[in-house]
């Protein structure tokens, strides 16, 4: 019985680090050349849609099927990694409990104040003139440069935080996969 609760903990947790790597490593580094009502919009519909059925049966899963491995029982060698990786998950959802989801909801409530929109608009990156300095338009990790104030403050409130509070999870998430596989051995 324990076994096969080890094999979801890591087909699990494994899906989950995957899905927080993906993010890591291809999502937001291709959302950061957006311009910020881009950026903006893409993060808002993402948050609007990740906390779906499938979603959290993986989410959950990380967490219950290790404590149920460890209630069961387990060989004695594969109790602290069982153990360790159990930390880690519940680790890297305090993270996103108390870190990324009160920014996805900030992101959320400054799209109430702003207005909806509708579809992200392209802005041409200008050629450097005297009268722009250099690292004043587009080419700042894809921020229009245009003062728009709501987009702009929303993206410069979130991102930066966002993205350390997801490299934590991720890395924790990663961890909590490894442990499991040499747990699994």
């Amino acid at each position: 019985m324990a076994s096969l609760f080890l094999a979801l903990a890591v087909t699990t947790t494994g899906l989950y680090a995957g899905f927080l790597l993906t993010f890591l490593v291809v999502v937001m580094p291709g959302l950061a050349v957006l311009p910020d009502d881009g950026f903006t919009a893409a993060m808002r519909r993402f948050n609007e849609k990740v906390p779906g059925p499938g979603f959290l049966i993986v989410f959950l899963g990380v967490i219950v099927f290790p404590a149920v491995v460890l209630v069961a029982g387990t060989h004695d060698w594969e109790w602290p990694l069982v153990a360790a990786a159990l930390g880690c998950s519940v680790v890297s959802h305090v993270v996103t409990i108390a870190g990324n989801i009160p920014l996805n909801k900030a992101l959320a409530e400054a799209e109430s104040v702003s207005g909806p929109v509708s579809e992200p608009t392209a802005v041409p990156v200008p050629a450097p003139s005297p009268a722009v300095p250099a690292g004043d338009g587009g080419e700042s990790g894809g921020r229009s440069g245009a003062p728009d104030g709501g987009d702009s403050a929303a993206r410069t409130a979130f991102e930066t935080r966002w993205n350390t509070l997801h490299q934590i999870r991720t890395a924790l998430s990663l961890a909590a996969f490894v442990l499991l596989i040499f747990a699994a051995n």
